[in-house]
């Protein structure tokens, strides 16, 4: 991946590569990073516990055809995890879930990229989650989509087996 020569980043922030260009990950309020946390806490355990793979935060740089980008939580079951573990730097192999967190600043132009982005290079799922609407649509491709809002239960399918969330959770940091 070329990215344009003569660039400063600023440590603080992180950056996707987006047809050899960086782009700066816009930063999450805390309502943001709270979801993303109970998402990765509820999904990291069951995922663990049942040995079906890891989970990723949002720090986690993937190859997503000829881009870099950084999922909010990600997984990656343990039929595709490499031999070898966890790579030093970017994962060069696409998660089988991607998750996005809609950020008030989000375009949606900017957002659907990606989870077409995601879809074309073969994840198998991108949960889309808007905190302002509460809730959470499940894409399996462009046109098979379920939307599941706070009162909903969210039920994995082969993917994850047998996981489990109250979508609500997502959204209340203290019940």
């Amino acid at each position: 991946m070329s990215i344009e020569a003569g660039i400063t980043f600023d440590p603080e922030k992180e950056y996707e590569v987006v047809d050899g260009k960086a782009e700066e990950k816009e930063m999450g309020s805390a309502r943001h990073g709270g979801i993303g946390t109970r998402l990765i806490v509820r999904l990291g355990n069951y995922v663990e516990s049942k040995k079906l793979g890891a989970v990723y935060g949002p720090d986690t740089s993937f190859q997503i055809g000829r881009n870099e980008r950084l999922p909010d939580v990600s997984f990656i079951s343990i039929e595709r995890f490499p031999s070898e573990g966890e790579p030093e730097g970017i994962w060069t192999i696409i998660p089988d879930l991607a998750v996005e967190i809609i950020s008030p600043n989000d375009l949606y132009e900017k957002v659907m990229t990606k989870v077409m982005e995601y879809l074309s290079t073969g994840v198998k799922q991108v949960w889309l989650i808007s905190p302002e609407h509460k809730t959470l649509s499940i894409y399996h491709s462009l046109t098979d989509i379920t939307v599941l809002t706070e009162n909903d239960e969210l039920v994995s399918d082969d993917l994850i087996p047998d996981f489990r969330l109250q979508i609500k959770e997502l959204f209340q940091p203290i019940s």
